[in-house]
């Protein structure tokens, strides 16, 4: 894909009509092509989840561990689906928020608005959807991932931004009541009143022994945050304002005024500061319609803190640029009005687009993140590697299109 017929003739449209607010790179056209495409791909139309890891040549790859083979994680999707909006595709954005839509009214243990980490890639063939999964031949059963199968707050926070992007677009109400339920579900399995308040992290494991989690997170009381103001702008009679100012202030404590960073939120007795530093933590508060302009000392910390190989890293240690990061940050910087620095770290995302169409997760073989994938984690077991990334390519879609996911529409 990344050497199309398409994807060229995409490019030269970009570079000889541009339009108000994209810049002119593989990010705006090839990311587009190849996320269209993708849906395309599943030729039913039906309504579908997108892999969101790839081998090289852009088809599953049978060397990955099994978990990843053929999952769709649901952040990824709801990326995916408002980068297609903002791309112009929404017959394409549309097909990914149906699936949405079906594992946001429909779980096979909780039916009222929960989300699973994770479903299997491909067009929707049963309901409720189903996570992803796979034979163990030693076993001589059907296996399940423990954090695939779990939920996490913020990926329910991210699927609700996409239903409502796409409610916005198609008017359609049954998206933003789906939006409305995955957020009420949030509120009642997560929220907590003690220490700065806010929102925890979600259920993790499965139904017969779910662990709820307790730490709270900057990212993903940003992520609600974001959604609940925007139900409070369609529905300013319901309670979604008061959610909103809890998450914020949740946000608005875990800024450090005197260093001019986030905090990535709390340990599991949600009341003691954890003062790793990640970059989404540092990046996605800026994007929300009230951020204070003082927090946009973050990215002075970011570039002290963060920068790799001409991106930035996941976490502190510099150990190789995350790309999807780097998109994030461009995006950012684009709010600061700092285009030459969107302009430099678009130019190191055009280098990263794999031959099958994504952009790679990373450029080093593996990075770190310093993050444990689960509560059942004994080591900080949570890496990024080099493989090619559907949420890194809808992140590169947004940054090069200025395109604000948190209020659905491009920056001013």
């Amino acid at each position: 894909m990344r050497h199309s017929l398409l994807s060229a003739i995409l490019t030269m449209l970009i570079l000889a009509a541009p339009v108000p607010g994209i810049i002119p790179v593989a990010a705006a056209a090839d990311g587009c092509a190849v996320l269209a495409q993708r849906v395309d791909d599943v030729s039913t139309r039906r309504p579908v989840f997108l892999r969101s890891y790839d081998g090289p040549d852009g088809k599953g790859d049978p060397a990955f561990e099994p978990p990843l083979r053929e999952s769709a994680f649901t952040y990824d999707n709801a990326l995916a689906a408002i980068a297609l909006v903002a791309c112009g595709r929404p017959e394409q954005a549309n097909r990914i928020g149906e699936a949405l839509l079906a594992a946001a009214t429909g779980d096979r243990a909780e039916p009222n608005g929960r989300l699973r980490n994770a479903y299997r890639a491909g067009a929707l063939k049963e309901m409720p959807p189903l996570p992803p999964g796979w034979w163990d031949k030693g076993a001589n059963q059907w296996v399940e991932d423990a954090y695939q199968v779990g939920t996490a707050t913020g990926n329910v926070a991210w699927a609700a931004l996409a239903l409502l992007t796409l409610h916005e677009q198609s008017g359609r109400t049954d998206y933003r009541d789906a939006a409305a339920g995955l957020l009420r579900w949030a509120v009642q399995a997560t929220a907590s009143d003690t220490g700065a308040g806010g929102f925890s992290g979600g259920v993790h494991g499965f139904e017969t022994a779910p662990v709820r989690l307790t730490w709270r997170s900057t990212e993903h009381n940003t992520d609600l945050a974001a959604a609940f103001t925007w139900m409070a702008r369609l529905d300013p009679a319901g309670p979604w304002t008061g959610y909103a100012r809890q998450a914020q202030a949740f946000v608005a404590a875990m800024w450090q005024a005197d260093q001019g960073r986030f905090l990535a939120g709390t340990l599991p007795d949600g009341v003691t500061p954890n003062a790793f530093s990640g970059l989404d933590a540092q990046l996605w508060p800026l994007l929300l319609a009230d951020a204070p302009v003082a927090w946009r000392r973050s990215l002075d910390w970011v570039e002290a803190r963060h920068a790799a190989q001409g991106g930035f890293d996941f976490n502190d240690d510099a150990d190789g640029i995350w790309l999807e990061g780097t998109a994030q940050a461009a995006l950012a910087y684009r709010l600061a009005g700092r285009m030459d620095e969107v302009r430099r770290l678009l130019g190191e995302l055009d280098k990263e687009w794999s031959e099958g169409g994504y952009l790679y997760a990373t450029r080093q073989p593996r990075i770190t993140t310093g993050l444990a994938i689960g509560p059942d984690s004994t080591s900080d077991d949570f890496y990024y590697y080099r493989r090619p990334h559907l949420g890194a390519t809808a992140w590169a879609v947004l940054a090069a299109r200025g395109w604000n996911p948190f209020i659905g529409k491009p920056l001013g």
